[in-house]
This record gives C-alpha cells, sequence and structure tokens, in this order.
C-alpha cells in the first residue's frame, strides 16, 4: 500500500512572517533607539522610561494602522482585478481559454495538450484558474489586512517591551551600553529565528537585521548627545 508523501511549506507564513518579523524589529530599533537618545540627552530615569512606554503605544498604533492600510489596498487590487476577470469570462471565454493555453505553453506543455489543460480547468472553476496562473492570485499569499494589522501591532508592542524591561532594570549610570548591547542580542535572535521560519540561513538573517540596528541606535544615541551637550 503507498505511503502518503506529506510535504510542508512555507509559503503560507509568508504573509504573517513579514508583518511580524518587521513589527518585532521596529519596535526593537526605534525603542531601543528612542530611550538611548533621550538617555544620553541627560534625561532622568523616569523620563526616559514614560518615553519608551509612549513610543511603544504611538509605535504600535503606528504600524497597526499602516500595515492595515498598506494590506487592504492591495486586497483592493487583487478584488477590482478578479472582478475585471470574471467579466472578461463572460464576454470573451474563447480569448481567456487561448490565453490560458498560452500560459501554459509558455510553460513547457504542448501547446494541445495546454489548450486541454486549459479547457478542463476552465469547466471546473475558470475563474480560479486564471486567478492563480494569469494574476498571481492563491488562497494562501492573498492579501488579509486584519491579520497582518494585528501581527505588526502585537509584535511591535513584544519588540518594544523588550528594551524597556532592560531599562525599567538597569541602572542610570550603565543603562546606556546595556540597552545598546541587549538590543543587539534582541535583534540577532529575531533575525535568526525569523530566518529559520522562512527557511532561510540563519545567520544572514541574524547578521543583517543586527547590522542595521546598531547603525540605527548608534546615530540617534548620537543625536541625543549633541543635544545633550547643546543644552
Amino acid at each position: 500500500m503507498p505511503r502518503h508523501h506529506h510535504e510542508r511549506h512555507r509559503t503560507d507564513r509568508i504573509g504573517w512572517l513579514r508583518a511580524a518579523v518587521l513589527g518585532a524589529n521596529d519596535g526593537i530599533v526605534s525603542t531601543a533607539s528612542l530611550v538611548l537618545g533621550v538617555a544620553a540627552a541627560h534625561a532622568s530615569g523616569q523620563n526616559i522610561l514614560v518615553a519608551g512606554v509612549a513610543g511603544l503605544v504611538a509605535g504600535a498604533m503606528s504600524m497597526a494602522a499602516g500595515e492595515y492600510v498598506s494590506v487592504h489596498s492591495q486586497a483592493d487590487s487583487e478584488r477590482a482585478e478578479l472582478a475585471r476577470e470574471h467579466l472578461e469570462l463572460q464576454t470573451q471565454s474563447e480569448a481567456e481559454h487561448r490565453e490560458l493555453a498560452a500560459i501554459y505553453v509558455g510553460r513547457g506543455l504542448d501547446p494541445q495538450l495546454a489548450r486541454q489543460v486549459a479547457e478542463q480547468l476552465m469547466a471546473h472553476d475558470a475563474l480560479d484558474a486564471h486567478a492563480r496562473d494569469e494574476l498571481g492570485i492563491t488562497e494562501v499569499l492573498k492579501a488579509r489586512p486584519l491579520q497582518a494589522a494585528g501581527a505588526s501591532a502585537l509584535s511591535f508592542a513584544v519588540g518594544s517591551a523588550l528594551p524597556l524591561l532592560v531599562v525599567a532594570l538597569t541602572p542610570a549610570a550603565s543603562l546606556l551600553w546595556l540597552v545598546f548591547a541587549t538590543s543587539l542580542v534582541f535583534l540577532a535572535v529575531l533575525g535568526a529565528v525569523a530566518a529559520w521560519a522562512g527557511g532561510a540561513k540563519m545567520g544572514v538573517g541574524a547578521m543583517r537585521i543586527t547590522f542595521w540596528g546598531a547603525l540605527a541606535m548608534a546615530i540617534t544615541t548620537g543625536v541625543g548627545m549633541l543635544f545633550g551637550t547643546a543644552a
């Protein structure tokens, strides 16, 4: 008796993984940078923490709103394309059949076989066949605004909470270097986990996200020191 061949693909994670990684990365980098900038300007520990919490709340809401609007625009475009395709299937069925067959010929099928495949797929679900093979819209990859917005907001809040926890537990004298160092560790772990979840190389993912995070925090700290000296 033949065994079932089970495969695990990561394409179904693309939507939420992208939003979650982007949110967590922004949460760590922006909040740590904000904290470092304020601390470098010689603010009190309480003011640093208040600024960080305000950054967490504002950033999470901003990420959710931005991601929702962006992904919703993509969803609107997908619906418009599907509506147009539906109309064309009703009014230009033969042309749509030839178009679908040409796609399969371009992918390597014999012209006669391509026409047969197009005919059978259109008989089963014409709109689904054209959405998938002509427009590139599938159930797995289609836009989901609420899912993306929720993942972004939650992951941003979690990412922001990490440097804020360090601020709350760290003496003022060592706050700058400790927040900077721990934030780099957080970023490295995030990059590695995201790469692992997406099937990429963990080391490359960790290095990429850590480099840009370190650059952002260093620049913000420098700006804070500049203003602190001027004051």
